[in-house]
């Protein structure tokens, strides 16, 4: 990668990661908040819990139609359309009359991000030098995860300021506006960045979801599996550490500090792993943090009744979380190493599904084996990670091209 493209990237990356910033900012900010608006609408636990699923459930039905949307609008467009389309649904959320109408309204704003994010991980497939790939979707990894951290801090602020459980939506609606203020008006990175298709292919082509689909069904079952598993291996851990912190006796802000210990550690190494994919390779972020994951499962299960439990779970809490950090950005890299060059937006969408899917019911899975037993949830758990790294390490190899691997 060229100097020039390097300097130009660094000058346009406020355009490129802020609107990711600031959307997922105030996301996170509200959607801790939904069980709590739900409960005081008359909803129970069981319900409550189901309506703050809804932004799951409405970021998989999102993304094939977030397909379609980028493939005829463009990205930026595209990222002005959810960012309206998440306003409504903010604002449904102030004025949810019963908990129905608060699903809803969840659902609408999970459908939006879906669209959000595919339209900037579109740009970057298109726009990036595959040299500089996997560190600019580490970066949009890290964005995600600022956002994340920040959002419910912003939230407990608001909280403290006005004691409403609904202020928070409003930090959102301020966000929405500022995102859609920084795509209008700041430089436009689809102007400025060319689009680095190859020599072979020297007009893009347009496909459908299922041509998609049905031209990249081997790479995207075997590769989009373990993708699947690594999702929801993420979001496995946002279940269990908590639920495993309780059961062994610890008080809400030891398992505050078990989660944030994890949390810090992932977000510290999210830029290592886009270094360590372009230069040595996808499959060396892909399968350590794979691995790590499975060994710190698997070693969780064994220390329940352990003596030295909470020195257990520490451990394991910091193993997971550089786990989780090594693979920032490696779902979103070997998406867009996959995707074709000319029209990745279509297979994309498809890739984010499936995706999505495993982060959805791998945690629900777990969660039901955790009723009956923790450790048996903890050993599932790290049997999948297993699986997923022994299906990177089979297909990676095989699937993406050696210049993506090694540059």
């Amino acid at each position: 990668m060229s100097n020039s493209t390097r300097a130009l990237l660094l000058r346009m990356a406020p355009s490129i990661y802020g609107p990711t910033i600031l959307f997922t900012l105030g996301q996170s900010a509200v959607m801790p908040l939904i069980p709590v608006i739900a409960v005081g609408m008359g909803a129970g636990i069981g319900l409550s819990g189901f309506i703050a699923s809804a932004l799951v459930v409405g970021q998989l039905a999102g993304n094939l139609p977030a397909g379609w949307i980028v493939a005829r609008a463009g990205e930026r467009i595209a990222m002005l359309i959810a960012t309206g389309v998440a306003f409504f649904g903010a604002i449904g959320i102030v004025l949810a009359p019963n908990p129905g109408t608060l699903g809803v309204a969840v659902f609408v704003i999970g459908f939006a991000a879906a669209t959000f994010g595919l339209a900037r991980h579109s740009f970057m497939t298109t726009r990036v030098p595959v040299a500089f790939r996997a560190r600019a979707l580490s970066l949009i990894g890290g964005s995600h995860r600022l956002g994340r951290f920040g959002g419910p801090f912003l939230a407990a602020g608001i909280l403290a300021l006005t004691a409403s459980p609904v202020a928070p939506v409003w930090a959102f609606v301020v966000c929405l506006a500022l995102t859609a203020l920084l795509v209008t008006c700041a430089p436009d990175p689809e102007q400025a960045l060319p689009v680095q298709r190859p020599v072979e292919e020297p007009e893009p082509r347009t496909a459908g979801i299922r041509a998609a689909v049905r031209h990249n069904r081997a790479p995207l079952a075997r590769i989009g599996g373990s993708a699947a598993i690594l999702s929801g291996l993420r979001t496995t851990k946002d279940v269990l550490l908590p639920l495993w912190a309780v059961s062994i006796g610890m008080d809400p802000a030891g398992v505050a500090l078990v989660v944030g210990i994890a949390g810090t550690v992932d977000f510290a190494l999210f830029y290592t792993s886009g270094q360590v994919m372009d230069r040595f390779g996808r499959l060396w972020a892909a399968l350590p943090a794979t691995i790590s994951m499975a060994v710190a499962f698997l070693g969780l299960s064994l220390t329940h009744d352990s003596p030295d439990a909470l020195t257990w779970l520490l451990i394991c809490a910091v193993v997971i979380g550089i786990g989780n950090g090594l693979s920032s950005g490696i779902v979103l890299t070997l998406g867009a190493d996959l995707a074709p060059p000319g029209d990745p937006s279509a297979f994309l969408a498809a890739w984010r599904t499936l995706v999505d899917f495993g982060g959805a019911t791998a945690p629900l899975a777990i969660s039901a084996i955790a009723a009956a037993s923790l450790p048996l949830a903890a050993a599932a758990a790290g049997t999948l990670a297993v699986l997923g790294a022994a299906g990177f390490a089979r297909w990676v190899p095989r699937y993406v091209p050696r210049a993506h691997r090694k540059p």
